[in-house]
């Protein structure tokens, strides 16, 4: 469900539309003190505001997807990784995101000290590793505009969890700034997206954690060296 883009102090009706919007009245958005949990994307002088509170098919998949990367990274890799899924992501001016899933792979993730802005600031910390969307009602959105915002910020990796179609698509940046359908992750380098998609159908007739504990069997037979 998503709001129509105009005074943020203002009752509107939802709309499932972005909206033409200056940088301005994004942060009038960002910055409401308002109850409703609300997730922000702004691209190329256009806005759109989502609803933050999510149904049980989405909030299964997000937390599958979080034990997922705890499972890898503990199984796989010596290296430190953060996870901040749905934690607002932006470069002043210019773009802003609240994707379901970010990774940061290394030491060198952010943090946060009191009086600090409880968002991501791009112009400070490098870019996450990794994003994802979980894709239920807003599967268009996702592999369009979201798609160009995340190639524009230089994310190496972007991921769509379609939920009807139970489909993992992964995108790999370019060297000419564009993503291209990958088979293999990046980031959790070896890890074939099939397995993900494999993982994603058994959640039809198990819970979250029991495919989890089917996911970390399969993994732990895959031939894949260690991170450096």
């Amino acid at each position: 469900m998503t709001f129509l883009i105009a005074d943020p102090r203002q009752n509107e009706l939802p709309l499932p539309l972005w909206q033409p919007s200056s940088w301005e009245n994004y942060e009038v958005w960002r910055d409401r003190d308002c109850p409703e949990r609300i997730k922000l994307y702004y691209y190329q002088n256009q806005l759109l505001v989502e609803m933050g509170s999510e149904g049980i098919n989405h909030s299964n998949i997000g937390d599958l997807f979080a034990i997922l990367f705890f499972i890898w990274f503990s199984q796989k890799s010596s290296q430190i990784s953060n996870s901040f899924g749905g934690c607002l992501l932006e470069k002043n001016n210019q773009s802003s995101a609240a994707p379901d899933l970010v990774l940061y792979i290394g030491d060198n993730y952010p943090t946060w000290n009191p009086g600090e802005k409880r968002y991501i600031d791009l112009d400070r910390w490098r870019v996450p590793d990794l994003v994802g969307e979980i894709s239920d009602t807003t599967l268009s959105s996702d592999l369009d505009q979201k798609k160009h915002l995340y190639a524009s910020l230089g994310i190496p990796e972007y991921w769509v969890i379609d939920v009807r179609g139970r489909r993992v698509l992964a995108f790999e940046l370019q060297e000419n700034n564009q993503y291209k359908e990958c088979t293999t992750s990046q980031g959790l380098s070896g890890l074939p997206i099939a397995l993900l998609e494999q993982t994603l159908v058994r959640l039809q007739e198990a819970s979250n954690i029991t495919v989890a504990h089917w996911f970390s069997e399969q993994i732990k037979s895959l031939d894949i060296g260690e991170h450096e």
